[in-house]
């Protein structure tokens, strides 16, 4: 029968994220599976959760795959840790509606100064005033955020050096700026996620520009004074050990405990300064491939009944893992 899109959960209904590394993400007569090195399966809520990071050594079969299309799941693949991504899948809209909006606002001086400084209103609760070019903007809210760390550091006793890491030597750089960087990849991908699922995209940016993730690295900033700047230096306030792994599951409860999914949809819409938000119709087959293969399985359009796929099990040896080491996901301990 044909799949009902309102039966999908809603993703302001969802944790956050799923950190995943060294082992194999397989379809199961349950739903999904995640395999660790040492064979041991455990299950995986895929209805639950807004993005799943694959980190180093982990694979996945095609049906596992499209399962998480199915329930419009983010697939990320990221370095270890969860930091830095390299590579992720589609949304879950097919609708251009929110695209135009997001496109039709970067293209014009005006409006885009205007979404800029409602940004700024919006995370230090100020004006700016009329006239305020992008660079003065800039500038106004690198002291702010910077001022939000030493704000923290003296609260919790920390020392702060100041924010300094290298992506290609991670290793070297202290707990506090690791704990920042990757409660900080972890917004990203809920953010990302988000953004995806209604159909906006991720490389218009308006204070960030250029890059792949202009508007995700836009959106985050919403958010990093409130949660993942407090967050990471309360995690290293508590120990030094283990800091990346400790900070994501810290993150992610507390993403959920704040409702940020709930809320970042919402904060587009108020940064775009529309009440009214165009949304998908149900049914709505805009965008979508339609496939020889589609057609010939089961003789009707992408949407109905489809035959199953079985994947591939995992071998007897279990999944290939690192030969130096062995890391803990997200999934196995509470």
């Amino acid at each position: 029968m044909p799949r009902d899109l309102h039966a999908l959960p809603r993703l302001s209904d969802r944790w956050s994220h799923l950190y995943l590394e060294h082992g194999h993400l397989q379809k199961t007569k349950e739903g999904l599976g995640f395999v660790d090195p040492q064979g041991a399966m455990t299950a995986v809520p895929l209805d639950q959760f807004a993005v799943i990071l694959l980190g180093p050594g982990t694979t996945l079969t095609h049906a596992a795959a499209r399962m998480l299309a199915d329930n419009n799941t983010l697939v990320c693949w990221s370095g270890e840790e969860g930091v830095r991504l390299y590579a992720y899948g589609t949304g879950g809209t097919h609708s251009a509606a929110r695209l135009l909006r997001q496109a039709e606002a970067w293209a014009d001086p005006e409006r885009r100064l205007a979404v800029i400084a409602r940004m700024y209103r919006k995370r230090f609760v100020e004006e700016i005033p009329p006239g305020t070019s992008l660079e003065t903007i800039r500038a106004m809210e690198g002291y702010r955020v910077r001022a939000c760390y030493e704000r923290e550091a003296a609260r919790l006793g920390i020392e702060w050096k100041g924010r300094n890491y290298d992506q290609s030597a991670w290793d070297r750089g202290d707990p506090l700026n690791r704990a920042l960087s990757a409660a900080n990849s972890c917004l990203y991908g809920i953010c990302h996620a988000a953004i995806l699922s209604a159909g906006y995209s991720p490389s218009i940016g308006f204070v960030h520009t250029g890059k792949q993730l202009s508007f995700v690295y836009d959106i985050a900033d919403l958010y990093k004074t409130e949660l993942t700047i407090p967050c990471a230096f309360e995690t290293v306030k508590e120990g030094t050990e283990d800091v990346e792994r400790r900070v994501r599951m810290r993150s992610r409860d507390l993403f959920h405990a704040q409702r940020l999914l709930r809320r970042i949809l919402p904060d587009i819409s108020e940064v775009f300064d529309v009440a009214d938000d165009p949304a998908e119709l149900p049914g709505e087959l805009e965008g979508l491939a339609v496939s020889l293969a589609d057609r010939g399985q089961v003789g009707g359009l992408p949407g109905e009944s489809e035959l199953p796929s079985p994947g591939y099990p995992v071998g007897p040896d279990g999944p290939e893992s690192s030969k130096s080491r062995q890391r803990d996901s997200d999934l196995e301990r509470p």
